[in-house]
């Protein structure tokens, strides 16, 4: 389980999330390491006597996982891996991807009482997170589409420490760009990097020495005038960084007709943008739409997972 299927065909789907996506399995992106991240999480949510395991026991059990809130499916191979670990198995009823309105039965897991919840809040923190992420980032990336934008709509690398690889998965699960995904990703030179260096011309320089053909080098800037030394000197990327709506349109523009065959250069803009504002900054000439706002702060989807209730009591 974990493949992105179309959801377009189901008429129950409200008209933002009405986009289809089909990138494979996803769990294919994933490090090994990830599975050593989930013990860990483990760990540390139960690091001595499990007394809630010891009230439970050891008999086998079959606990229904629910969607609560409406949202998009994200996060099915960290939930997998951590019952997988505790020798539990998971059957999924909804495909990751799919959009699905409250309330849901998502999945079932069969193992042992005792650890079924021992995984369970591990597993629905990191659902609810990596699918309100997916939510947030299929939701806006509607909105620009839909306002005509045929460009690249990114994620940013405001993310939680610990918990990056599965917010940037969130967002690929979403329909959205990750964005550079660290600091060997990509070479992003800001402000302080060129203040630090003495000049544009010098930090793109420098960078592209150490970082060679294969690296792109970002620059971000604060004018035209810094966008023209960024683009003379070799970057890959501008970003337009707080420009404004109107300021973002005109700087485009006009450094797209000033470049025009002398340069591949990729425009972005950022700063600021939300749901609420982005289609005020859409034009053609912009290359790349990056906003934080659709990882950081974002409303979860609600999960939870029962066990069986008994029919009458002792």
């Amino acid at each position: 389980m974990g493949t992105m299927t179309s959801t377009t065909q189901e008429s129950s789907i409200p008209p933002q999330f009405d986009m289809a996506f089909d990138y494979g399995n996803l769990t294919h992106l994933l490090p090994t390491n990830y599975k050593q991240t989930i013990r860990d999480w483990l760990q540390e949510d139960c690091p001595s006597f499990d007394y809630g395991g010891f009230v439970v026991g050891e008999e086998v059990s079959v606990a229904t996982l629910y969607g609560k809130t409406a949202g998009v499916l994200a996060g099915v191979p960290f939930f997998n891996e951590v019952f997988a670990q505790l020798g539990c198995t998971v059957e999924w009823k909804l495909q990751e991807g799919e959009f699905f309105e409250p309330v849901a039965e998502v999945a079932t897991v069969r193992g042992p009482a005792r650890n079924l919840l021992l995984g369970e809040r591990v597993a629905l923190n990191t659902l609810a997170r990596c699918s309100g992420i997916a939510t947030k980032s299929r939701l806006m990336l509607r909105v620009v589409r839909k306002a005509g934008y045929q460009g690249i709509l990114a994620g940013t690398r405001k993310t939680t420490p610990g918990f990056r690889l599965v917010e940037k998965y969130g967002m690929l699960v979403g329909g959205v760009d990750a964005h550079r995904y660290d600091l060997s990703s990509m070479i992003m030179l800001k402000d302080n990097h060129v203040w630090s260096k003495g000049s544009i011309t010098k930090a793109v320089h420098a960078a592209r020495a150490v970082g060679g053909f294969a690296v792109k080098i970002e620059v971000e800037v604060q004018s035209e005038e810094e966008a023209d030394e960024a683009i003379a000197a070799g970057a890959d990327i501008v970003m337009l960084d707080n420009f404004g709506c109107e300021g973002v349109k005109i700087a485009a523009k006009n450094l797209k007709a000033r470049w025009a065959g002398k340069s591949h250069v990729l425009l972005e803009c950022s700063g600021g943008l939300t749901l609420d504002n982005v289609e005020s900054y859409i034009c053609q000439d912009i290359d790349i739409i990056s906003t934080s706002s659709i990882h950081q702060s974002v409303q979860h989807v609600d999960f939870s997972l029962k066990l069986p209730r008994p029919s009458s009591h002792a």
